[in-house]
């Protein structure tokens, strides 16, 4: 009773609504900034529709791991703030983290998808009750685009899982290799 109270009091201070409405404003003019559009050409349309259905999670980290290796060393690189040595070693261990991140979350989340895709079988008298174990109980179609995004949802969820482990079993070791990797090599140029 005494929370809701203090709640209510601070909730009603000017402070409070002067700071909600500021942000409420902030975030309009962000969304404001965002062009509006409506698309009616059929080969847009159709081109949205099978990127969104066609590219999952992993095909996504892939994408993503390409975008960060074309721009984080350059910034990195550029950064004059820092000597040239902490430069140079920060650029191998920008690449080397983004490479191995980019290697274990695809992998991970393709197999993670495709372990649900071999365990959620429709139920049949030549399936086996373990091949059903992600099956929905309501499901009539297995080939339909519900079905299919179920599939890969569930997939990266399990990936999600499966990497809060694999970030200190793999990505943090093989970064560490890389990183040393790049380093020695790039002072083997050198000499």
């Amino acid at each position: 009773m005494a929370l809701s109270g203090i709640r209510t009091y601070i909730m009603n201070t000017p402070l409070y609504k002067g700071a909600v409405s500021a942000y409420r404003g902030a975030k309009q003019k962000g969304l404001d900034v965002v062009p509006e559009s409506v698309y009616s050409n059929e080969k847009i349309i159709k081109g949205i529709k099978t990127t969104g259905e066609k590219i999952s999670s992993a095909e996504q980290r892939l994408i993503l791991g390409a975008s960060a290796l074309m721009s984080q060393p350059f910034i990195d690189a550029s950064n004059k703030n820092v000597d040239e040595k902490t430069r140079k070693v920060s650029v191998a261990r920008t690449i080397a983290k983004i490479i191995a991140g980019t290697f274990t979350g695809y992998f991970i989340r393709k197999g993670c998808i495709k372990g649900i895709k071999a365990l959620s079988q429709m139920p049949g008298k030549d399936v086996p009750k373990w091949k059903t174990i992600f099956t929905p109980k309501n499901a009539k179609d297995n080939t339909s685009d519900a079905f299919l995004q179920y599939r890969n949802a569930i997939g990266t969820v399990v990936a999600l899982v499966v990497m809060m482990f694999t970030n200190f079993l793999i990505d943090a070791p093989l970064t560490k290799f890389l990183t040393n990797t790049f380093i020695k090599h790039g002072e083997d140029d050198k000499k």
